[in-house]
């Protein structure tokens, strides 16, 4: 597996002085978005058509320091858009490793050789370069030729400076087990740390939703992948052993929102990094005041297919913590990818979907016009 020791054991140890305090919810990766901003438009992605005044939006260094401190989560996943367009985040990066956290920084890799020696190698910091799969497939996930080649370039050269660097994979409908499990040998091959896998999810405000996976689809996809690869044993995965169990179709599990929460230009998301319906203002008003049971696998239309890491590798880490020598002998063995399916969970109790993801988009408009007629009479007035 591709993930540190160190790391395993102080989230391990996170877990743990949760469930000894009695807390029934708390984050294990703080999801956060500085900016919507981004150099491609790839038709997967949910966030490439806001307006403009959204889009120049920035999360300040200050603003960034708040979310992890209100939080509290070990992990921080800095997204977006493409976060090295934020002029202030080699100043964010180096604030969350001050307080000790760990801190991947997700790129399309296209200005990193422009700004990697903004930063500086640690244990901590992983650089996690976006890569669905060879380079046919990747530059067609992103709509531009030559950006698979030019993250590659960009791996070789990280490496070479001594960073962590890993790789996130996004796959979907189309993907070919065989094809997909011979990019990872390419991949290990490279010397990378890490890979992160998931099946892709039906953003609503992606120009493409031909090709987001189903759920029966994703489980077999992952058993023909993971069957290439020695049930997981053979590639550098940076994700829990029960959850590429998950994926293989051997869990049942229902997911956990408030295990990833998103932090973003609007403020935090409800209720999950992929579903955006509604904003709270503070992390302690997300988890007090989202009605939680109203979402999920079975409890809502939208979620229906969804099997994404940011909902469900904090509910298979935390059943590692529960059950130890299951998770144990999964890491072991490697993920089954043969015989009977775990059961799925009913669907048809599931509450119909509400289709409300441009209100929040309204109000912030309005602030933002707002905030910009008041300093125009200032100036005015000066």
């Amino acid at each position: 597996m591709g993930i540190p020791v160190k790391q395993a054991a102080r989230i391990g140890a996170y877990v743990v002085k949760q469930h000894m305090s009695g807390r029934k919810r708390y984050p294990l990766v703080l999801m956060l978005e500085p900016l919507f901003r981004c150099n491609l438009a790839c038709a997967g992605c949910g966030k490439i058509d806001y307006p403009d005044d959204i889009l120049n939006q920035r999360l300040s260094y200050n603003e960034c320091m708040e979310a992890i401190d209100e939080c509290g989560a070990p992990v921080v996943s800095i997204a977006g858009g493409e976060p090295l367009l934020h002029r202030e985040l080699p100043q964010i990066v180096k604030g969350f490793l001050e307080r000790k956290k760990f801190v991947i920084l997700c790129t399309n890799a296209l200005l990193l050789a422009k700004k990697i020696d903004q930063y500086e190698p640690h244990p901590d910091f992983t650089w996690s370069i976006h890569l669905d799969g060879d380079k046919a497939m990747h530059d067609k996930s992103v709509c531009l030729d030559g950006v698979y080649e030019k993250a590659i370039e960009c791996i070789r050269l990280a490496k070479s400076k001594g960073f962590r660097v890993s790789i996130n994979c996004t796959l979907f409908s189309d993907a070919d087990p065989e094809r997909v499990a011979a990019f990872f040998d390419e991949m290990e091959a490279i010397g990378l740390d890490g890979m992160t896998i998931s099946p892709g999810y039906a953003y609503e405000r992606a120009p493409d939703q031909e090709h987001f996976l189903s759920r029966e689809r994703t489980k077999n996809l992952f058993r023909g992948i993971l069957a290439r690869g020695k049930g997981s044993k053979k590639w550098p995965l940076t994700q829990s052993a029960m959850f590429l169990d998950f994926l293989a179709g051997n869990q049942t599990y229902h997911c956990t929102p408030w295990g990833n929460p998103t932090r973003t230009v609007f403020g935090w998301q409800r209720p999950c990094y992929l579903l955006g319906e509604g904003y709270a203002a503070t992390f302690k008003e997300l988890m007090e005041e989202t009605d939680w049971d109203a979402y999920g696998v079975g409890n809502y239309e939208k979620c229906a297919n969804c099997m994404v890491h940011s909902g469900f590798e904090a509910t298979a880490v935390i059943d590692s913590v529960k059950r130890p020598l299951t998770a144990l002998g999964v890491m072991m063995r490697g993920v089954r990818t043969d015989g009977p399916m775990a059961p799925e969970i009913p669907l048809d109790k599931a509450r119909p979907a509400e289709f409300v993801f441009s209100s929040h988009v309204q109000r912030k408009l309005a602030e933002i016009h707002s905030a910009k007629t008041g300093v125009e009479q200032v100036a005015a007035a000066e």
